[in-house]
């Protein structure tokens, strides 16, 4: 097998895995805490706002590689549904900083625990050698994540 193969597989199961673990996790999380359930996008954003309280919607849009004018709409909705608060930014009047409401701090604190509850759960049955392993990749992963990152935002430099 070639290291294109390789790769190839690599990234096959990478993405498999990833994809499986996000999606069960957001159901189950879904089923265990009872609010009225929101769109990926809508969750995402709130999740960028709970950890960067004052984010302003032009770094919001590129934390989550979206266009600002989608991300502004996802911040009209989630106002609307009063899970966000759009304040003026003192140092330009023209931009605005989001922070959360305490209605959706209270949804993101039992979003959290639910899906602590359940990876923490699999990871506590989980054979060490592996729990060790899932530890020792995360930093590995997260250098994965900032490569690809910059690759998109400047796909002509060199590697």
């Amino acid at each position: 097998m070639s290291d294109s193969d390789r790769s190839a597989e690599v990234v096959g199961e990478l993405m498999s895995i990833t994809a499986g673990l996000r999606r069960l996790s957001r159901r189950r999380t879904a089923e265990a805490v009872a609010v009225p359930p929101l769109p990926e996008a809508q969750r995402e954003l709130l999740f960028v706002v709970a950890n960067q309280p004052g984010i302003g919607i032009a770094a919001a849009a590129s934390a989550l590689d979206l266009a600002g004018n989608s991300v502004s709409t996802l911040v009209n909705q989630l106002v609307e549904a009063g899970l966000l608060h759009r304040e003026p930014d003192p140092a330009d009047r023209r931009a605005a900083r989001l922070t959360l409401t305490d209605k959706a701090r209270e949804r993101i604190a039992a979003w959290r625990a639910a899906r602590a509850a359940l990876i923490g759960q699999a990871l506590d049955r989980a054979d060490p050698a592996d729990r060790a392993a899932i530890a020792a990749a995360l930093p590995a992963l997260r250098r994965l994540l900032d490569q690809v990152r910059a690759d998109i935002a400047d796909p002509g430099r060199d590697t």
